[in-house]
């Protein structure tokens, strides 16, 4: 065993978990404002991609240069994608409220096969190559592989991932999504508007899955089934809680560590598997997550 190789391979992983971070902080703002696990959320990353993969093929054919791609292309991109979000949550997801929770998650499900048969239609099943913010270079640090790609998404992930969380904490928008998730009626009488809090939710769950997909999609090619990323994610949000942020960025190191030890010692078969065996065996014991808040009913 060559512990170079062990390294290298935890930091990809570590690295890796930092985008997976990103992704599931959509799900748990979207499950704090409204109690809806969105299976979809994977799948709403996916199209986010395309969306920027479509944007700089545009500004591409208008001979504009690579600064174009970030001047342009990723802002548009994340408010092409919370526009999106706002389109779901306003026409899908608004005429379910006050029916049974069940009833939205499986709405969220079935968004799954509706939005991986509407890219496969419009954009094709063919692999897709958008550019990489950074280029796919590969730099040797101490005899270690570091892809700058990788890299940089772990650190714009990094600061994202914090930017939002404080503002979840003390913006007044924070405030809002906090106090509807404690009480949905008090809230009302408080004087929030509710319905744009939900609204506001899935545009910042749509904006941070598409920056995802965004940094992703270059390093594995993109096609419609890019949103199974997802399943990893699902993973990494019940381990750190359903309603815990920061649970959630610490079992997004855990998770994206776990897929790389297994990977390096068993084989790419047991990849996925590891991690949701190791979740299993967790949430045996703390049901609610490493972070997540433990529900209390009084009868």
């Amino acid at each position: 065993m060559n512990i170079v190789y062990v390294i290298e391979d935890s930091l990809t992983g570590l690295m890796t978990g930092g985008v997976y971070a990103l992704i599931a902080v959509g799900i748990v703002f979207v499950f704090r404002a409204t109690k809806v696990f969105n299976f979809a959320h994977g799948t709403v990353m996916m199209i986010g991609a395309y969306f920027y993969y479509t944007i700089t093929v545009v500004l591409g054919d208008l001979g504009l240069g690579t600064w174009a791609i970030y001047v342009l292309g990723v802002p548009l991109t994340l408010l092409v994608s919370a526009l999106f979000g706002a389109a779901i949550e306003r026409i899908v997801m608004r005429p379910m409220l006050g029916q049974n929770p069940f009833a939205m998650i499986m709405v969220t499900i079935g968004l799954i096969s509706v939005l991986e048969g509407s890219a496969a239609v419009i954009w094709s099943t063919n692999a897709k190559f958008p550019p990489a913010l950074v280029g796919l270079n590969i730099d040797f640090v101490a005899g270690m592989a570091i892809n700058r790609q990788m890299l940089a998404s772990f650190l714009i992930a990094g600061i994202v991932f914090a930017a939002i969380t404080v503002l979840f904490l003390k913006s007044k928008a924070g405030v809002a999504i906090r106090a509807t998730a404690s009480d949905q009626s008090t809230a009302y009488a408080m004087g929030i508007n509710v319905p744009r809090v939900f609204s506001v939710t899935w545009m910042v769950a749509a904006g941070t899955g598409a920056l995802a997909g965004v940094l992703l999609a270059p390093l594995n090619s993109l096609t419609p089934g890019l949103g199974q990323v997802g399943l990893s994610v699902i993973a990494v949000v019940i381990l750190g809680g359903l309603d815990s942020v920061i649970g959630v960025l610490l079992a997004a190191f855990i998770v994206g560590w776990l897929e790389a030890m297994a990977n390096h010692f068993l084989g790419g078969d047991f990849k996925e598997v590891v991690p949701y065996a190791v979740v299993l065996l967790i949430i045996l014991i703390r049901p609610y997550g490493l972070l997540g808040t433990r529900d209390v009913e009084r009868v």
